[in-house]
């Protein structure tokens, strides 16, 4: 939902020679930006996605800027519940080249920043079988490292197999029409 322009401070706007349109869109686009980082593409082919989360995780000392920068790796990573709450295990973030002073491991686990809530319902779902947590994806929301985590069974091949047919068949009937 877009926020009204009554909470803009118009008070401003006659300094600055913006007109409130102008400086709308400005902090509007500010407010919103949501950057994705990376994404894990084998996720949504090797398992089926039941739920969706949205997560912060807990980052130290330069992880932040390797991460702006797009080093990091999570086709390779999933979460386990523990008594902490829920743990992000194998996301490879590179070290960070100029200036970091303290060496930090790529692949340490990384605390999820999730509502108690959240945690319970995720374990409840999580004690199911055949049910795990991966990540989607991480990108940046309002200057803030968010990950996006997923319920997931796995897939059989036959499961893979019909879907890939079903795209062949659309593809074969897309091009039919054009033709």
């Amino acid at each position: 939902m877009l926020p009204s322009f009554t909470s803009l401070p118009c008070h401003r706007l006659a300094r600055t020679g913006w007109n409130l349109v102008e400086h709308y869109f400005l902090w509007y686009y500010t407010q919103v930006e949501e950057r994705a980082v990376a994404t894990n593409k084998k996720a949504y082919y090797t398992y089926l996605i039941l739920q969706k989360w949205e997560a912060g995780i807990s980052l130290k000392g330069s992880e932040v800027k390797s991460i702006r920068q797009g080093d990091v790796e999570i086709s390779d990573a999933y979460a386990r519940a523990d008594s902490s709450g829920i743990v992000l295990f194998n996301m490879h973030i590179a070290p960070y080249t100029s200036g970091a002073l303290e060496k930090i491991d790529p692949k340490r686990p990384r605390r999820l920043l999730l509502h108690n809530y959240e945690v319970k319902k995720i374990i409840g779902y999580l004690t199911q079988k055949g049910c795990t947590l991966v990540p989607l994806k991480v990108y940046f929301k309002k200057g803030f490292t968010k990950i996006e985590i997923a319920l997931c069974k796995g897939k059989r091949i036959f499961d893979k197999r019909e879907k890939i047919k079903k795209r062949q068949i659309e593809r074969e009937t897309r091009e039919a029409k054009r033709q």
